[in-house]
């Protein structure tokens, strides 16, 4: 009797004891409810506020982009922009607008009249094209610097004057490689009336023209190439006949001596005088 009257005595005991603790939790948790408050609650000293800045930029606001430099000239973003630009299109400006896609056809056309696909290397000819075509057009490159380039980059012309000026010496060389019925056919092409003067072509039809008439002037220079390559191959394939040797490809035999005839007529100096020569008219 004396341990169960005990044990309810331990319960009530324990009971009472959670209940104290909870109270004391219960009053710290309100007394750090009621102090933080105030602390984050501490009055500041106001901030003066500050007048409104006067706007710098004239006309009320907008983009205002300085394409020129003080001086006039155009500033160094705008020149790194245009470069930047011209050399993205500098390889379509290479195949349309210069000789460098005739002589790279001549080039690879009397390579496969040779019979020899792969010698010279593509390299090799595209360089050679690049270099003559930069021989030929020298004088054209230079006249744009003088007459357009540097008027622009000292700041005595703007842009679009020297986009016109610069175009012209290119449109007089396009004119003057370009067959009147190669003209005419990009005009009905594009459904527009005849120009007045050979001036008045618009470089949308002018350039397609010229490159239709470069192609037809190196396909004439690559045939009259292949013919004396071509008649060596029908001796060669003659004799072989006669020979009763029909099982012996004629390339064999013959590429010695279209080497050799190349050779000795000095067919690279022949070739290369030629396609100059063809440019000087103009």
């Amino acid at each position: 009797m004396t341990t169960q009257a005990v044990r309810p005595d331990r319960r009530r005991d324990t009971i009472r004891y959670l209940v104290m603790a909870a109270l004391v939790l219960v009053i710290v948790v309100a007394f750090v409810l009621l102090v933080a408050p105030a602390g984050h609650a501490a009055p500041t000293d106001p901030v003066t506020p500050t007048d409104p800045a006067t706007p710098t930029e004239p006309g009320g606001g907008g983009l205002n982009v300085q394409i020129n430099g003080p001086n006039g000239a155009p500033s160094s973003a705008i020149v790194t922009l245009i470069g930047i630009t011209l050399l993205s299109v500098a390889p379509a400006l290479l195949l349309m607008m210069t000789s460098f896609t005739k002589i790279f056809v001549v080039l690879a056309m009397t390579r496969n009249a040779l019979a020899l696909p792969s010698i010279p290397p593509n390299q090799v000819l595209a360089g050679l094209a690049l270099f003559l075509s930069l021989f030929i057009m020298s004088p054209i490159l230079t006249d744009i610097n003088d007459s357009a380039l540097q008027p622009y980059l000292n700041g005595t012309m703007n842009f679009d004057d020297a986009v016109t000026l610069g175009s012209e010496p290119l449109r007089t060389f396009m004119l003057a490689h370009t067959r009147e019925e190669d003209l005419a056919l990009m005009t009905r092409a594009a459904d527009q009336p005849n120009p007045e003067t050979r001036d008045a072509v618009s470089l949308l039809t002018l350039i397609p023209a010229f490159m239709i008439s470069e192609l037809r002037a190196a396909f004439i220079i690559g045939f009259v190439i292949f013919v004396p390559f071509l008649v060596i191959d029908l001796v060669v394939s003659a004799a072989l006949m006669s020979m009763g040797m029909m099982m012996l490809p004629p390339v064999m035999i013959s590429l010695p001596f279209k080497i050799l005839l190349f050779v000795l007529v000095d067919g690279w100096g022949l070739i290369i005088t030629t396609l100059v020569s063809s440019y000087r008219g103009g």
